[in-house]
């Protein structure tokens, strides 16, 4: 009698137990149906019927805009196009960045041009030379103010950041206020990875900042404005129900390519270690269909490389043999062999650590073929390339980075727009 007592409770507590998984289940899935879509600053501004960008006396207030083709709001309308229709507003400069205003240019000039569908001159601010990379002070100073809506990839060497900088800079030399219509951060807001750059500045290192710094353009401008002393008329048009736990795939925002070779998520996520590779003599992917997921170069081999690879461990990555031929870029034309880097768990991943970690493969395997001093501009660090050329293991190499990522960590709250997990 007792066994069946005992046997009947048991069944009673599994029954229970399933019951509550269940219901958990319902929760979790509720919970995820229900959250908002996020809306981007150009969304936020529509809601505010473009009040912060009307002026007192009813005039039309004169805008410059930063933007290209990741520009649009929730409905994929351009930024070009809303702010060109709306009362009030006169839209009447454009300023394309690197990649030009539709984003699919890959060359180290951009040239004026006008707007195909609203006539409005397009400025070029991506050159040869520092000028080039500069906004027009004259055409500043016929401004009420400047709005600046591109979506970053969240990397401290990819030049939209600088290009923010400059117009910070310039912004105060015209006297005109820069309005920033915030966007994610694509590879969330949480993760701060890879070495602090301590390099002079240049076009990809504005700014003393980790590889992946887990800030949004809003929060860096904030940043640059006070760090650097600019002293810019600034404002953050905020995003509504971003988390920083964030990707950008998790936010309902319709992907667009922020450049020619970012062209998912992958890339994305691999960028901030892999692109630190670009400017060697092996290939990243760029002329082929994967950028950023494979690297290679004729002298590799492949499965030595990619057994290699897999015996490090790298938590959230995997490596299988590849071979490419790239049409443009780096190695073009070259029969290439290497790696395809699987991201397994994009949370776990460390993309800078990552990048170290394949320096380092190709240092060890191949030491007269790679020329890893193409590493020092996107590194932006001498000492911790140093240790990568004399062969400190690389798991030791990225722990060295963790001190001075809590500090970095600590000083970047005063310039978060969006809360901080507990």
């Amino acid at each position: 009698m007792k066994r069946g007592y005992n046997t009947l409770g048991a069944r009673l507590r599994l029954a229970a137990f399933n019951l509550a998984s269940v219901l958990l289940l319902f929760v979790v899935a509720s919970f995820a149906a229900e959250k908002p879509r996020v809306a981007v600053g150009i969304d936020v501004l529509e809601q505010q019927k473009f009040a912060p960008l009307l002026r007192s006396d009813k005039r039309d207030a004169r805008l410059g805009l930063v933007t290209n083709a990741t520009g649009i709001d929730s409905q994929g309308r351009r930024t070009i196009d809303v702010l060109a229709s709306a009362r009030g507003l006169k839209l009447v400069a454009i300023f394309a960045p690197e990649h030009g205003i539709a984003t699919k240019v890959d060359t180290t000039n951009i040239e004026d041009s006008k707007d195909q569908s609203t006539g409005i001159p397009v400025y070029a601010v991506y050159g040869k030379t520092d000028a080039a990379r500069r906004p027009r002070l004259d055409i500043l100073r016929g401004l009420d103010a400047v709005v600046f809506d591109l979506q970053d990839a969240g990397v401290r060497f990819y030049t939209y950041e600088t290009t923010l900088g400059f117009f910070l800079e310039v912004c105060v030399a015209a006297g005109v206020e820069l309005i920033v219509l915030d966007r994610p951060n694509p590879i969330n807001g949480v993760a701060v990875q890879g070495p602090i750059s301590n390099a002079p500045e240049s076009f990809v290192n504005y700014h003393s900042l980790p590889v992946r710094h887990g800030m949004t353009l809003g929060e860096l401008a904030q940043l640059f404005n006070k760090e650097r002393k600019i002293g810019a008329r600034l404002r953050v048009i905020r995003m509504e129900n971003w988390r920083r736990t964030d990707w950008l795939d998790e936010t309902g925002i319709a992907w667009v390519n922020p450049s020619p070779a970012l062209r998912n998520m992958n890339a994305e996520i691999l960028y901030p270690g892999v692109a630190l590779l670009e400017q060697t003599n092996v290939s990243v992917g760029r002329g082929t269909q994967n950028p950023f997921e494979i690297v290679g170069a004729p002298w590799v081999e492949a499965a030595k490389l990619s057994d290699y690879m897999n015996g490090r461990k790298i938590a959230g990555a995997s490596f299988t043999p590849a071979a490419f031929t790239p049409v443009s870029s780096t190695l073009a034309g070259k029969n290439c062999q290497g790696v395809k880097i699987t991201v397994t768990e994009r949370d776990a991943l460390d993309a800078p650590a990552l990048g170290i970690e394949l320096a380092a493969a190709l240092l060890q395997l191949y030491p007269k073929q790679f020329e890893s001093a193409g590493m020092k501009s996107l590194l932006a660090n001498d000492a911790e390339l140093k240790k990568l050329l004399r062969g400190d293991d690389p798991k030791r190499i990225t722990a060295g980075w963790q001190r001075s990522l809590r500090s970095f960590r600590k000083a970047r709250r005063q310039y978060l727009l969006y809360p901080e997990l507990l």
